[in-house]
């Protein structure tokens, strides 16, 4: 009996390190795309949901779909509402591996060719390279999986006759509770709803359980992946929790749901299934997991909105955080760990732009009263994460990206610095010689801020440093002439060139912050730098 029970535990690991193999390999197979295609198809909760269920059918991880999802929502591609779409989506997407195993592994039992498809597999992953090679990773992954599941049935056969349905709670509704809680404690160990939900087929298999037991159990292994999500979102960033506990009260809700139509399944399962043919229960307990995971996803779309507004209530966001979407469990998955560097970048520059703004024109009340110091706090913080990110970055995924987010993080350290220089600040807002071009600096600050355009941003700046490094040295010009003629002080001149060379120079960082911003919040880098930044501050001096 001990033998038999580790050989099924045995099978348990190899089909968890199968899992996770494959999911590692299909990630790095897709790279990007998965990225692209869930920005570009998600614009409402629907699409959302359609993106959320194809992509975690495809990556095999439904984890890693919401980590990128919380990802965007940190760099603004996405809203929270239009997240939940895809953490709606990817309940129904995680769903496949369970046909996957019904169909190959019990209905046409395929598992026995899987030790020399491993093989090959392996061989693949050894003498191939690039997508060749994470090719053959997966498929050595699709392997262990049934190699694993062939394991844990030779280990289940054993305990046939010994361990028989009578022995789990009776078909009632406190026994049908008491089966949801064992669902729940198998995937706690598990961690995995997948590997729990196979061990449940082996088990319906070997008449161990029967099908309304298992699928009751079904529910609980539905409801116990969320935990491991609230427990990685405690103490987390506000997006991250928030998506946590989203997930949670969803599954919740619909496995409250499932268990009122377990006595339905359960009577039409009895009339339509063949006992006699293979893999008959395990269909109808796949059947029964995609079908009220996708009844529960068409019931919330319509009120995903209200259901966005409770989680945002519960667990508000009040932006006073800079540094709040900096969360470290984002960081093994470093393109949305990008994701969340960018929203924070874009976030301290904007508030950056309105603090220049009304340090200027002293009408200005500006949008927040964040002084320079948190502003500070939140860039030394980010290159903290950048550095991070580093640490864990392949060397050729999201070089682009992560290259224009150095360059954003220098640009708004020097721009800040700027910003703290008051006396050459009160010069340009009272100088009559610097009123026009303080004018146009401030025009497009707010133009902006009130717009979040950062490609015209990028145009319009790039277009006045121009413009002020030509009356850079104009004004220089009439400002010796003056001093020369008696006309203005000695102080009055020094503190006028350096005011225009201050206006240059933030003009300049306000150029290249938007243009590199452009560059960190795309999905990817979208286009090369037009030259150097060393290059370009040649004309700083």
């Amino acid at each position: 009996m001990i033998a038999s029970a580790a050989v099924a535990i045995g099978g348990i690991g190899l089909f968890l390190i199968g899992m996770l193999i494959l999911t590692d390999g299909l990630r790095s197979l897709i790279g990007n795309s998965q990225r692209r295609v869930m920005a570009q198809l998600t614009n409402s909760p629907a699409t959302g949901a359609l993106t959320g269920a194809l992509m975690t059918a495809v990556v095999q991880s439904s984890s890693a779909t919401t980590v990128t999802a919380v990802g965007f929502v940190g760099a603004g591609l996405l809203t929270f509402t239009q997240a939940l779409g895809i953490i709606f989506g990817a309940n129904i997407g995680t769903t496949l591996t369970g046909w996957i195993v019904a169909v190959l592994g019990f209905k046409l039992q395929l598992g026995a060719i899987a030790l020399p498809i491993l093989l090959l597999a392996v061989l693949v992953k050894f003498f191939g390279k690039g997508r060749t090679a994470l090719a053959g990773w997966s498929l050595a992954g699709f392997c262990l999986i049934f190699i694993g599941l062939n394991t844990m049935q030779d280990g289940m056969e054993l305990f046939g006759g010994v361990i028989t349905p009578d022995d789990f709670p009776a078909d009632t509704f406190f026994g049908r509770l008491q089966l949801v809680g064992i669902g729940i404690a198998i995937t706690l160990v598990t961690q995995s709803s997948s590997a729990g939900i196979a061990t449940a087929m082996v088990a319906l298999g070997s008449g161990t359980i029967n099908l309304p037991q298992a699928a009751a159990m079904i529910i609980g292994m539905d409801v116990a992946t969320t935990f491991t999500a609230v427990l990685a979102a405690t103490g987390g960033s506000t997006a991250m929790r928030q998506t946590g506990f989203a997930h949670l009260i969803y599954n919740v809700l619909t496995g409250i749901l499932a268990f009122s139509l377990l006595t339905p399944f359960a009577n039409i399962a009895a009339q339509f299934m063949d006992p006699a043919a293979p893999g008959s229960d395990q269909l109808a307990l796949v059947a029964f997991h995609t079908s009220f995971n996708t009844l529960g996803v068409l019931l919330i779309l319509p009120v995903t909105g209200l259901f966005a507004r409770l989680i945002l209530w519960l667990i508000p966001d009040d932006g006073t955080d800079l540094a709040r979407r900096l969360d470290n469990r984002l960081l093994p998955d470093t393109a949305a760990a990008t994701d969340a560097l960018a929203g924070t970048l874009t976030e301290c520059a904007m508030i950056l732009f309105d603090h220049l703004h009304g340090a200027i024109d002293r009408s200005h009340r500006g949008k927040t009263r964040l002084d320079l110091a948190r502003i500070r706090d939140a860039i030394s913080k980010s290159e903290l994460y950048a550095t991070d990110i580093q640490a864990r970055r392949a060397a050729v995924t999201g070089i682009g990206r992560f290259t224009a987010a150095i360059h954003t993080l220098d640009h708004l350290r020097r721009l800040c610095h700027r910003a703290s220089q008051s006396q050459r600040i009160v010069t340009i807002a009272h100088d009559p010689a610097l009123r026009e071009v303080s004018a146009q600096f401030v025009t497009l600050l707010a133009n902006i801020s009130q717009s979040q355009d950062l490609k015209a941003a990028e145009h319009d700046f790039d277009a006045l440093r121009k413009g002020l490094r030509d009356q850079r040295h104009r004004i220089r010009e009439d400002a010796a002439q003056n001093a020369a003629a008696g006309l203005l002080s000695f102080d009055d001149t020094i503190n006028r060139l350096d005011s225009i060379r201050w206006l240059h120079r933030s003009a300049y960082h306000v150029w290249r912050i938007a243009h590199h911003l452009s560059d960190i919040t795309a999905l990817e880098k979208q286009h090369d730098v037009p030259a150097s930044d060393v290059e370009l501050e040649a004309e700083l001096d």
